[in-house]
Formats: C-alpha cells, sequence, structure tokens
C-alpha cells in the first residue's frame, strides 16, 4: 500500500469525528439511562470510573505497545472493543458483569473523546505535516472531534423520540440508540483499516528502551507536565458530561431533549475555541494561550451552583465551555513539540494515560460526594483543581517555549 500523508489525515479525522460522535451521545445520555435503570449516584460514577478506567489501561497498552505491533492495526483493534460498551448498556446484565465489559468497551462518559485512539491520533498528526503546521492540523482535527460530540449530544433526544414515535417503551428506545453506537464503532474500525504505512514508525525502540534517547532535561520536563496534566484530569473527572448532564437533571428537572440542545452548543463552542487557540497561540505563545483561556473558564464553572435558574445556570455553563477547551490543541501541540518524532507516541500516552487515570478516580469520588456530602460538590471542587493546575502550569512552564517560539 502507497503512503499518502493527506489521505491519511482525511481518515483519521473522519474517525476521530464519528467516535466523537458517539461519545457525545454517551456523555448526555449515560447518567441519566443509569439512573433511569436504578442505580444510585455513587453507582453511577462507579459506572463511569470504570470505563475510563479500561481506557487508561488501553492509553498504557497504547503508549509502550502500538509502535511495535502497528498503529493502523492497534486503532483497529480498539475501536472494535469500544462497541463492546455500546452492548454493555444495551443487554443490561448484572452489575458486575456491566463493570466488567464497560471496562473492556473503554465507555466514555465524559462528553470529550480522550480515549487510547485519542492519544495514538495525536501522535500520527504532527507527522503528517510541518511543525508549522502542527498546531493548525491539531485544532482542525479538534474542530471535528467537537463537531462530532455536537451531534451526539444532539442526538441524546433518540430515546425520547423513538418512544413516542414508535411507541417503543423508554428503555427499549435506548437499547436501539445503543446498538446504532456499537455500530458506529464498527464504522470507524472500518476507516483506520484503509490507512498506510505512512502512519507508521520504522524501526520503533523496544519498550523498555522508549525513553532511552530522551535527555535528562527532556524527561523532567515531560514529568512535570505529566503531573500537571493529571491534577487537570482528576479536576475533569468531577466535570464528564454525563455527570453534569445528571447535575441538570437532578436540580432543574431538565429531560434529554433540552440537555441534549445544551450540549450541542457545548461541543460547537468547543469547536470554534480550537480555531481560536490556534489563532491565538501564533500571537501570545502556545502556554499563555493555555492558561489565560482556561483559567476564567474555570471561574464561570464555580458560579454555576449558585445559579438562580436553569437559565443563568446554562449561561455560565456555556461561557465556560466557549474557553475550556482552547488549551486542548495547544497543550497537544507542546507536547509534541518538546520531544523527537519518534518519540510522540511515548510522549502522548503516557500524558494521556495520566490523564484517563485521574480522570476515572475524580468520577469515583465525584458519585460518592454527589450522594453524600452535597449534590454540587464535582463542580466547586472540580474547578477549583482545574485553577490550582493553570497557576502552576503558568508558573512552570511559562518560560519553555516551543521551536516556532524560539528566535
Amino acid at each position: 500500500m502507497k503512503s499518502h500523508p493527506h489521505r491519511d489525515l482525511v481518515l483519521i479525522n473522519a474517525a476521530g469525528f464519528l467516535r466523537s460522535l458517539g461519545v457525545g451521545l454517551m456523555g448526555v445520555v449515560l447518567g441519566i439511562y443509569l439512573f433511569r435503570v436504578g442505580l444510585s449516584s455513587s453507582m453511577i460514577g462507579l459506572v463511569i470510573a470504570a470505563g475510563l478506567g479500561g481506557s487508561a489501561l488501553a492509553t498504557i497498552i497504547v503508549t509502550f505497545a502500538a509502535d511495535r505491533l502497528g498503529r493502523r492495526r492497534s486503532l483497529l483493534f480498539l475501536s472494535l472493543l469500544t462497541g463492546i460498551g455500546g452492548l454493555a448498556l444495551a443487554l443490561s446484565p448484572a452489575l458486575g458483569v456491566l463493570l466488567t465489559m464497560v471496562f473492556i468497551g473503554m465507555l466514555n462518559g465524559t462528553g470529550t473523546d480522550r480515549s487510547a485512539s485519542f492519544a495514538l491520533d495525536q501522535a500520527i498528526i504532527p507527522g503528517v505535516a510541518p511543525d508549522s503546521k502542527r498546531t493548525w492540523n491539531l485544532a482542525w482535527y479538534n474542530v471535528l472531534l467537537d463537531g462530532g460530540g455536537s451531534l451526539g449530544a444532539l442526538a441524546a433526544g433518540l430515546p425520547l423520540f423513538l418512544q413516542h414515535r414508535l411507541s417503543f417503551s423508554l428503555l427499549s428506545s435506548y437499547r436501539v440508540v445503543f446498538f446504532g453506537y456499537s455500530g458506529l464503532c464498527l464504522i470507524v474500525a472500518t476507516l483506520y483499516a484503509v490507512l498506510s504505512p505512512a502512519v507508521e514508525i520504522k524501526n520503533p525502540p523496544a519498550p523498555a528502551k522508549m525513553s532511552a534517547g530522551t535527555t535528562p532535561e527532556n524527561k523532567r520536563i515531560l514529568g512535570k507536565l505529566t503531573a500537571l496534566f493529571s491534577l487537570d484530569a482528576f479536576g475533569g473527572g468531577f466535570l464528564t458530561d454525563a455527570l453534569v448532564a445528571y447535575w441538570f437533571f437532578r436540580r432543574f428537572g431538565v429531560g434529554e431533549h433540552d440537555l441534549g440542545l445544551v450540549f450541542f452548543a457545548v461541543h460547537v463552542l468547543n469547536a470554534c475555541s480550537h480555531l481560536g487557540a490556534a489563532w491565538l497561540a501564533r500571537r501570545i505563545g502556545l502556554v499563555n494561550t493555555m492558561v489565560f483561556t482556561h483559567l476564567p473558564s474555570s471561574l464561570f464553572l464555580m458560579a454555576v451552583p449558585f445559579a438562580p435558574s436553569f437559565k443563568w445556570a446554562v449561561l455560565l455553563f456555556l461561557c465556560r465551555e466557549a474557553l475550556v477547551e482552547m488549551d486542548v490543541p495547544t497543550r497537544q501541540s507542546y507536547v509534541a513539540a518538546i520531544v523527537k518524532p519518534s518519540e510522540r507516541t511515548y510522549a502522548s500516552g503516557i500524558t494521556n494515560l495520566a490523564r484517563n487515570v485521574f480522570w476515572a478516580v475524580g468520577s469515583a469520588v465525584a458519585g460518592f460526594l454527589m450522594q453524600v456530602f452535597t449534590f454540587s460538590a464535582p463542580l466547586l471542587i472540580g474547578g477549583g483543581a482545574k485553577v490550582t493546575y493553570d497557576l502552576l502550569l503558568y508558573r512552570s512552564f511559562r518560560a519553555l517555549k516551543p521551536p516556532e517560539e524560539t528566535p
């Protein structure tokens, strides 16, 4: 098979769009569906955490084995496994079986695609274009991810549509949607199956030697970034779309259809913000863009529980979402810039692994705190953790510039 970098970029973007379509859907309906079938807030948090835990394990495997097993083969296998998460919800097994299937299927309740496939995509995309286009290519990739997520959130009204138009029971309507989610995963697998050899790394290092060529200084930098990203992800685990949608559902009595519209708007704002981030980064730098947009977004979030009505809560939440994703393409570009091309799978995997692990921890803790402490605890604690992350990131990395920002 011939190498076609531009074609590969199109395929990766299309696969990411469709994968994110399913993630956006799950982000809205997962918590509400589990509540409808009788699970408590703590159990809902545990199911979300199990899916994120599976994603963390998959990211470990991708980090140390994908380059040797083959990036294309790894992406194909991950996409097939993801379909198991939809089957788990559609079949409604006992809780122990459900948790196992959700773990294997890496079911994502965050509403945002941060999977092992996402980490591997990040390692591939910087290699198909020069450094001058790296941030923009990652920005467009994230635009398509959030575009897919917005349509997926809009599809959250499908169970109610099927119930009213086709006279299905509500739970049967949900199951039809979950089977559709699994079918979507098969389409994503097909797209990855036709990638060219251009996505592969020639003569990849053995897992034990992956970081051997990295300088001690770069190892220290990567370690510090990983620790900071872990703190950010811990806060993000309190703020998965599934938990936030569940919070709006219980706090204001808002149904799936209206929440689907809210999260559609959320992902549209996220998508637009990625392009804004790439534009802003060229003018003020990657680190400044990450911090100066992310910090105010966290303050908007912490104000949401104090809103007097659903309209004010949504307004504050949308202000947050217009800014919160601007650190995503800039963060990805920054990590790719500080390592060699052959180390990008390792760097992307390590940083995304930390994020997945701490998302899972945050989600499990959030469900518990919602039940036993205060229902709005996730928004306050999650926002506070993210504010701390922003301040520490700026203090540690404001002077370390990527190559394109160095005279």
